[in-house]
C-alpha cells in the first residue's frame, strides 16, 4: 500500500503525462479529462504490476516510475485510439 506522499507523487506524475499528451494530441477540453483518467488508471496499473512482479528494481521511494510510465503511455495511446474511433462518422 502506498503512503500519502507516494500517492501524491504518483498523481502528479500521471497528471503531467496526461497534460503533455493533451498538448500533443488533444483537441477539446474534454480530451484532457479523458486522458487524465487514462493516465491515472495506467500509472496505477503499472504500480500494481511493478509490485507484483518486482522485475525492475528502480523506484523513487515507493513509486515505480518505469512500470507506471510504460503503462500510463500505453493507456494514453489506447485512449487516443478510442477517441479517434468514436469521432469518425
Amino acid at each position: 500500500m502506498l503512503q500519502i506522499p507516494a500517492l501524491i507523487f504518483s498523481l502528479v506524475i500521471a497528471t503531467l503525462y496526461a497534460a503533455l499528451f493533451y498538448l500533443w494530441q488533444g483537441r477539446v477540453l474534454r480530451d484532457l479529462l479523458f486522458f487524465w483518467l487514462a493516465s491515472i488508471v495506467g500509472f496505477a496499473s503499472g504500480q500494481l504490476v511493478g509490485m507484483l512482479l518486482a522485475v525492475i528494481p528502480w523506484t523513487v521511494g515507493q513509486v515505480r516510475i518505469v512500470e507506471g510510465t510504460l503503462l500510463a503511455v500505453l493507456f494514453l495511446v489506447m485512449a487516443r485510439w478510442l477517441r479517434q474511433e468514436k469521432e469518425t462518422p
